[in-house]
């Protein structure tokens, strides 16, 4: 099982909105707040984002490193009513012509990129 995922992000405000909207419809509940962050946690698993003071760059998921995070949604309805929901906080679907399949004919999940460019996968049980 995953301890953490940590994520840096250019504007803190901007990652919380449309992060923070997603894990909190999917049942995670916020767990960390700092001037720079804040993490949801879902079990014994939590994902942070954080604006670091570190960063250099920006994110680009067709680099090396991280390309999406895959998240259960629930079911089929769950995953249609969240993408229909989705663009009011920050998201946008990618792959429209191939949604809900987009990741082939046996699966279904919405495929969605922020303003910073990270992609969550919202999957189908």
């Amino acid at each position: 099982m995953i301890h953490h995922i940590e994520l840096w992000v250019p504007d803190l405000g901007r990652a919380e909105a449309s992060f923070g909207w997603i894990f909190t419809a999917l049942g995670w509940a916020e767990h960390q707040r700092w001037s720079a962050g804040v993490s949801w946690k879902l079990g014994e698993t939590y994902v942070v984002v954080e604006r670091s003071p570190a960063l250099t760059g920006s994110h680009d998921r067709m680099k090396a490193g991280l390309n999406h995070l895959a998240l259960h949604a629930g079911t089929r309805a769950d995953v249609d009513r969240l993408t229909r929901e989705s663009e009011a906080h920050g998201w946008r679907l990618m792959f429209a012509d191939r949604h809900p399949h987009a990741g082939g004919p046996d699966h279904y999940a919405a495929f969605l990129e922020n303003e910073d460019g990270f992609e969550i996968e919202l999957v189908a049980a």
